[in-house]
């Protein structure tokens, strides 16, 4: 199949299919007499693996790992786990961070009486200095 094939079928663009070519996380397609790529079912297989492995938050090294992993039928599944464990963990630091953001701009627009007078806490706030109630 060609490229607009390919990414119909695994749902990911075909500027990300190149993309990933080039991050050699699928290998080069064979090319058919008139230059086009010439895709396999297995690299559309190995391109939903990679869409599904982004949308859970792996960057490009961790999948380009989970991938190894994946074609490595002598694996630990400890392996795995322990790659997705370490995911979970991040992610979770990641979302209490920002609901402590999230939190803070709820508080800062809180004290703000959003007028038309100059004061704003949460310019000062930026700015570094004391929050005014304004």
């Amino acid at each position: 199949m060609n490229i607009g094939q390919a990414s119909k079928a695994s749902g990911v663009s075909q500027r990300m299919i190149r993309h990933y070519e080039k991050l050699a996380l699928i290998p080069p397609p064979p090319r058919r007499n008139s230059g086009y790529r010439d895709y396999a079912d297995a690299d559309v297989h190995r391109l939903r693996f990679i869409a599904r492995s982004r949308d859970l938050g792996f960057p490009i090294e961790e999948i380009r790992e989970l991938l190894s992993l994946w074609t490595d039928r002598h694996r630990s599944s400890a392996d795995v786990k322990a790659l997705a464990l370490a995911r979970a963990d991040d992610l979770g630091r990641k979302a209490r961070a920002l609901e402590e953001m999230r939190r803070t701009l709820s508080d800062l627009a809180a004290s703000c009486h959003g007028d038309d007078r100059p004061d704003c806490p949460i310019l000062d706030r930026l700015e570094g200095g004391t929050d005014r109630r304004g």
